[in-house]
């Protein structure tokens, strides 16, 4: 017999993931996220149902959520208003980050070994990684909001843009384009940016946020290369070559551009060639 809390609490780790993604207090939505990911290691989630996800994640009331367009300018890092703009703007990043890695494990749960008619599996490595993703996301949002507190300023005090999901509906009926796009395009950027950021924050002394950017950026490394080692299994499985497929899906998915510099020594680690690329870049630049 159980009692009504018990009974109330999701079993597999798709029910987790709607959970979490209907959860719009931030905080909450990384202690969840912190929780859901020991019961699934310690084995209480231990099933892949197919559930319908939500298409957007539960929101707070606040930030302020606009168009990339409608955002104010961002100031220079090295004044505090600056410092804190930074600081809010990657907090954003990293609760989206947390939505995408839970979506990803319960959108296309129909993967998962235990439903064998599909002609590719997704096996518990797959879940194993992702959700070892989701903690890190979820420990970065709340290093980010604690380094905010210690400025007296809390996630939610600045608008944020709405931009961030858009690669998340874009891609929700198709797996290799939610890899190709979220890890191996938005993840990689983040890879790119992050040791400027670093750099700056030694330069003003303040090495409390630059040990806290740069264990953000090691821990994306990992990110980025669950994304390209599952790719590159799905081209396997499919007899699809792994650059070509990936350039198209780029094209098709991806409605930005390529910046440089890139990171190439922290992409290569994360699994990632600059022939992919560098021709993209080139090639976006051009239309540009």
């Amino acid at each position: 017999m159980h009692d009504s809390l018990t009974d109330s609490l999701p079993y597999s780790l798709t029910g987790a993931a709607h959970d979490v993604l209907q959860t719009s207090d931030p905080v909450e939505k990384a202690t969840k996220t912190q929780d859901y990911v020991q019961k699934w290691l310690s084995g209480v989630l231990n099933t892949c149902d197919v559930i319908e996800m939500p298409d957007r994640p539960a929101r707070p009331e606040k930030p302020v959520l606009c168009s990339p367009s409608e955002m104010p300018k961002r100031r220079k890092a090295g004044s505090l208003k600056g410092k804190i703009n930074l600081l809010h703007a990657l907090a954003h990043i990293e609760l989206n980050a947390i939505d995408l890695a839970w979506d990803i494990m319960g959108r296309f749960a129909h993967y998962a070994e235990e439903h064998t008619h599909q002609d590719f599996t997704l096996t518990k490595a797959f879940y194993d990684q992702w959700c070892a993703v989701a903690a890190d996301e979820a420990k970065h949002f709340l290093m980010l909001e604690n380094r905010l507190n210690d400025f007296e300023a809390t996630y939610g005090d600045l608008p944020a843009h709405d931009g961030l999901w858009e690669a998340a509906l874009a891609t929700k009926d198709s797996l290799p384009a939610r890899l190709a796009i979220v890890p191996m395009v938005l993840e990689a950027r983040g890879l790119d940016v992050t040791p400027a950021m670093i750099a700056a924050m030694k330069k003003q002394d303040d090495l409390k946020t630059a040990d806290l950017l740069q264990t953000i950026h090691d821990d994306e490394i990992d990110h980025v290369k669950a994304g390209t080692i599952w790719f590159k299994s799905w081209c396997q499985v499919h007899g699809l070559d792994v650059e070509t497929y990936w350039q198209q899906l780029v094209r098709e998915y991806f409605h930005g551009v390529l910046k440089r510099p890139f990171n190439d020594l922290s992409r290569i680690k994360a699994g990632m060639i600059p022939d992919w690329y560098e021709p993209l870049a080139d090639e976006m630049a051009n239309y540009g």
